[in-house]
């Protein structure tokens, strides 16, 4: 009679949790999981367009400098590749909260926008690591197909868009992958700013509840599954340009 109280008591209030976390007293609360969930793929989509498009140009201008050859030097992609380097090497030597905490308190102190904060500081680091990623799938094609490219009257651009970039995303679409995933995860660090994101909000309803366990349990599972799908749609683009490659 003990172990079945102790096993009814166990379950109940197990079920209260659930309750006070995802329905509470109103009914609504797991609505607020779910505005939280959305402005953090709001974060998520933002920066991954930034992320991107930093990369790519970042990834294009040390690309460049590392093709240059002796006496055809120029000053300003010098430059330019200085302080990308620059930028690659800040951004990925310093930890995502404390730029987050640099974006949110210091640059941007007196904006109420906090989603487009998020969306820069994450963004901002995210075209570190892709430029890096995107380099490097650069580099592991044959130099022989720029120069290719080149004497058919193609210009750099062209070669690099119809030629070279194509067969780069092949190589570094499981590095893309993992990236996209890291950024997801990290859309949780933007609590530190105030920003209502899904972990925001577990803050705020164990807050309420007094219950830690419900609250951050939920939205660890509603994470993993949402990873879990991310890696298998990745997983399933890349079987597929590998049929395409055998065909």
């Amino acid at each position: 009679m003990k172990r079945e109280s102790s096993r009814l008591s166990f379950f109940e209030n197990i079920h209260n949790q659930f309750f006070q976390t995802f329905v509470g007293p109103g009914g609504d609360r797991w609505q607020q999981f779910l505005v939280g969930l959305g402005v953090s793929f709001r974060v998520l989509l933002g920066a991954l367009v930034l992320g991107v498009a930093l990369g790519i140009i970042v990834a294009i201008i040390r690309t460049q400098k590392d093709q240059q050859r002796g006496n055809r030097k120029k000053p300003i992609l010098s430059v330019l590749n200085a302080i990308c380097l620059v930028y690659t090497t800040v951004i990925r030597g310093t930890p995502m909260m404390v730029q987050l905490l640099i974006m949110g308190f210091v640059v941007f102190s007196a904006s109420r926008h906090l989603i487009l904060v998020a969306i820069l500081s994450l963004g901002i680091n995210s075209g570190a690591y892709v430029s890096e990623i995107i380099r490097s799938g650069i580099m592991s094609i044959d130099p022989g197909q720029m120069e290719a490219g080149r004497s058919l009257g193609m210009n750099y651009g062209t070669v690099m868009k119809d030629i070279i970039i194509p067969q780069a995303i092949k190589n570094i679409l499981p590095a893309l992958g993992n990236e996209m995933i890291t950024l997801f995860k990290d859309t949780s660090l933007v609590t530190v700013i105030g920003l209502a994101d899904l972990t925001k909000v577990a803050m705020q309803v164990q807050a309420r509840t007094y219950q830690a366990f419900m609250p951050f349990i939920g939205i660890a599972v509603v994470y993993l599954v949402i990873v879990l799908c991310m890696t298998w749609v990745f997983g399933r683009l890349e079987r597929r340009m590998r049929r395409s490659d055998r065909r």
